[in-house]
């Protein structure tokens, strides 16, 4: 210790040492790529949290990867005439952005209810008449099941198109399926 004290240079090792092994802090992924540059450039291991989409990100092989997302709620999806909400007594039907072991994913809620078909309905029908945001939308088309009433219907099940551009479509409808209510409890699917 013959050298003289030298603060600044003892803050700098001090952070030099924490930063990396803390969880920091950024407004969005575009503050934190601003920041994490140069002596500060992020290393395997380090820890950030986004609060724009509140998710925390780990740093793995060179690039972030999303480990979780904070409580996202629920939003209201709205719906195209004649659909109505709470089909079945299931509730609103609602989204939320969801994030499965660093997946993130659109997850649904609720049901819709339909009171009259035409005679002859058409084969599918888009449910929501705006679109979801952009945040939600499946970077490809993705198609899952959906349950539907048996009553007025020979079918219990329809197909669920959640679209690139934000829109919900049902396939199955016809003369001899025109469900009182579609249901969407627990459907997910990855972004």
């Amino acid at each position: 210790m013959t050298d003289a004290p030298d603060i600044p240079s003892a803050i700098r090792s001090l952070a030099a040492g924490v930063i990396p092994r803390g969880v920091l802090r950024f407004s969005s992924a575009t503050t934190r790529g601003a920041t994490l540059i140069n002596d500060l450039a992020p290393v395997d291991g380090m820890m950030t949290l986004l609060q724009d989409v509140k998710r925390l990100d780990v740093r793995l092989d060179g690039a972030w990867v999303a480990v979780s997302v904070g409580a996202s709620s629920w939003t209201t999806i709205s719906l195209a005439s004649p659909f109505t909400q709470n089909g079945n007594s299931n509730g609103t039907l609602q989204y939320r952005l969801l994030n499965i072991s660093g997946e993130e994913s659109l997850q649904l809620r609720g049901a819709i209810g339909r009171s009259s078909w035409p005679t002859t309905p058409n084969g599918s029908y888009v449910i929501n008449s705006t679109a979801l945001p952009a945040a939600v939308r499946p970077q490809t088309l993705r198609t899952v099941l959906v349950p539907c009433s048996d009553v007025a219907s020979d079918r219990i099940a329809l197909k669920l198109d959640v679209q690139t551009d934000g829109y919900l479509q049902v396939f199955g409808t016809g003369s001899t399926v025109k469900p009182p209510w579609i249901g969407f409890n627990g459907v997910t699917v990855s972004l």
